[in-house]
């Protein structure tokens, strides 16, 4: 589906293109070109994913850990 923004009356156009990049991070599409600017290997793809999820029961861990109870 195409992004679609319209342009008010007497809108500069700084914001007008700060509304349209707000509008480009929501929608994801700067993420998707970021992630299809190089070619990753499947198997890379699932080792990142792997390790982005050890990284977040480690840090888990590591929060509900260090809290104090009185």
């Amino acid at each position: 589906m195409p992004l679609r923004m319209r342009v008010h009356d007497r809108e500069p156009i700084g914001a007008a293109l700060r509304r349209f990049k707000k509008l480009l991070e929501r929608s994801g599409v700067t993420k998707e070109l970021r992630k299809r600017k190089y070619y990753e290997k499947p198997c890379d793809v699932r080792r990142r994913a792997e390790l982005r999820k050890q990284n977040a029961i480690r840090k888990g861990k590591l929060q509900t850990g260090t809290r104090k109870t009185r």
